[in-house]
């Protein structure tokens, strides 16, 4: 299976090692660009959540002209449409549980519009759009990476 890997930057040692369990699986698996440049040395982690945190207007932080630059949300919108499903990596951040963020819904609708297989590590976070998401029907796995079919 064809699988594209979502979830917060701040989470690329644990989307490396999903990658590697589900590419050990047997499956074929895509992970967020910065998360790839991070593993392959390009970038620290801890320079790209420097870059993220910055002051100054947020419409021009560093990490938005990045993402305006490498295009990725129409980057993942094309990997997701190539894929068989996503895997939402939803681990605790910022004080929330199973946390999902904004270019991670963004990933999840686009999963749904195109009729993907949506997968989520773990349950729905309690959120502003909990109802969006149980909405799009995702599996939730618990943890559990034998439950994708």
């Amino acid at each position: 299976m064809k699988i594209v890997i979502c979830g917060s930057i701040d989470f690329t040692p644990k989307i490396k090692e999903i990658a590697d369990i589900l590419s050990n699986q047997g499956h074929n698996v895509d992970i967020p660009l910065t998360s790839q440049r991070i593993i392959d040395g390009e970038l620290t982690l801890e320079d790209f959540l420097n870059e993220k945190n910055k002051n100054g207007d947020v419409s021009f932080r560093e990490s938005a002209l990045r993402k305006i630059k490498d295009d990725v949300i129409k980057r993942y919108y094309n990997k997701i449409s190539e894929s068989d499903a996503i895997l939402v990596l939803n681990l605790d951040k910022k004080d929330i549980s199973n946390y999902i963020g904004g270019n991670t819904f963004l990933e999840i609708g686009f999963a749904h519009v195109l009729n993907k297989t949506i997968y989520l590590y773990n349950n729905i976070p309690n959120i502003s759009y909990t109802d969006e998401i149980n909405a799009m029907k995702p599996v939730v796995l618990d943890g559990d990476l034998l439950k994708i079919k």
